[in-house]
């Protein structure tokens, strides 16, 4: 399959994310416009302490509620990942971690975005809080993990991102 982008206008730049409009050669010759949201990408975390892992609770505008997430951030630009990731552990639940080890990595929504997720494994967690981000309100849990895989199980985590490391990361817990 022959996909060619013929041009690509920038929509909208902001904060996070940006958003352009690509016009496309499909591989039947017809040509249709996407729009495309452009994302540096993010590390996930799933960080493990004495058969317990750590959450976040936050509320998501977009959602209309709280959600319970693991921790998670955006990669600024030029960071390395290991360095967001041990930046995030420790503005999101405080914590630092003796060892951060990949599990995974995907696209959060390939129809529409760049978004790619990193996912790593945090242990060897002692606190070492680094102030948050002045927009995010998080409340911190820690919770056993039989009963964080039974709330994703009965449909009580509906984060995409969670749900997804979560899988990623059964066999190693």
């Amino acid at each position: 399959m022959d996909f060619e982008r013929e041009s690509t206008h920038p929509i909208y730049q902001g904060r996070v994310f940006s958003v352009r409009q690509d016009l496309v050669r499909l591989p039947n010759g017809h040509t249709t416009k996407l729009d495309i949201v452009e994302h540096p990408g993010a590390v996930v975390l799933v960080p493990v302490e004495d058969d317990h892992l750590w959450f976040v609770r936050q509320y998501r505008h977009a959602a209309g509620e709280a959600l319970l997430e693991l921790p998670a951030g955006t990669t600024e630009k030029g960071e390395d990942l290991i360095a967001c990731a041990h930046r995030e552990l420790r503005e999101e639940i405080g914590m630092s971690a003796r060892e951060v080890s990949k599990i995974g990595e995907f696209f959060i929504a390939p129809g529409y975005s760049t978004e790619f997720l990193h996912i790593y494994l945090a242990s060897g967690l002692r606190p070492d809080p680094l102030p948050g981000d002045d927009d995010e309100f998080i409340q911190v849990e820690r919770i056993p993990v039989a009963q964080a895989y039974h709330l994703a199980e009965s449909g009580q985590v509906r984060d995409a991102k969670t749900l997804a490391a979560l899988v990623l990361a059964r066999p190693l817990l």
